[in-house]
């Protein structure tokens, strides 16, 4: 429950907001912070069904009267804002009308026998939060990024995720050689190596490896491999989309043992 009455901050010069407008444009903040900014009831809702209260909850003036019951009772603090005020701190074309600040969740330790997807240098937000969704809808609740690769509670690495990072064990900024905890085996893929995708026996668990955008994954990664597939493409084309090949991946370990 709300620790109390809603308070009405009208300053942009507020602390607090300009923390949020930080949290919103900089995609490091977070780290600095320990905190992270939600912005859209999707996102909030998304953490809610998780059990995660928010430290703050945040609410256009014009929107605070007509916000539902579990969204206005969410959180320890409530501010209500002018909707220019909230204009400002969003990072989105079309501002939401409200949003939640949460407690960064305290660093995990490496599960050594978790289904796992790892992040190599991936770069663009888009795919990373393409790939954390495709992780949490087939099972793979560990995600291990390797430094160089995108923030994964940048705003749109969030925004991409569309809430399943509030299923995952999140875990960045990790060297090659911090692998070697994992008790399952590592399967890269490859545009040119390796045999067809569906014609392996897939381990499972196991532990995906995606890599740059351009370079694929890297050298210290892939001696670590235990196996190397690749994506039959009959209509030609020579590469797919990280993010693509991600998903075919992780569903098709999904169904070992399922079919």
């Amino acid at each position: 429950m709300s620790a109390g009455a809603p308070v009405l901050v009208t300053s942009r010069d507020n602390t607090l907001l300009k923390d949020l407008r930080r949290l919103s444009q900089d995609n490091t903040a977070y780290r600095k912070q320990g905190r992270v900014w939600l912005e859209g009831d999707h996102l909030c809702r998304a953490a809610l069904a998780r059990g995660i209260q928010p430290a703050v909850a945040i609410f256009c003036e014009s929107f605070w009267p007509l916000a539902p019951a579990e969204w206005a009772q969410a959180a320890t603090k409530t501010i209500v804002i002018p909707d220019p005020l909230m204009a400002d701190i969003s990072g989105l074309e079309s501002p939401a009308r409200m949003g939640f600040v949460l407690d960064l969740p305290a660093p995990a330790a490496l599960a050594p026998g978790a289904a796992s997807l790892i992040l190599d240098r991936v770069q663009d937000a888009g795919n990373v939060g393409a790939m954390l969704r495709s992780a949490a809808a087939f099972g793979f609740r560990q995600v291990l990024a390797l430094k160089g690769t995108a923030a994964l509670w940048s705003p749109k690495v969030l925004r991409a995720g569309m809430g399943a990072h509030f299923a995952l064990q999140l875990i960045e900024g990790l060297a090659p050689q911090d692998l070697d905890g994992l008790a399952v085996p590592v399967l890269v893929t490859s545009s040119h190596h390796g045999g067809f995708l569906h014609q392996q026996a897939l381990p499972m668990p196991c532990a995906w490896a995606m890599g740059h955008e351009g370079q694929g994954v890297g050298d210290e990664l892939m001696a670590r491999a235990s196996l190397t597939v690749r994506i039959a493409q009959p209509g030609g084309e020579e590469s797919l989309n990280v993010a693509a090949a991600a998903a075919i991946c992780l569903y098709a370990s999904s169904l070992v043992g399922r079919c």
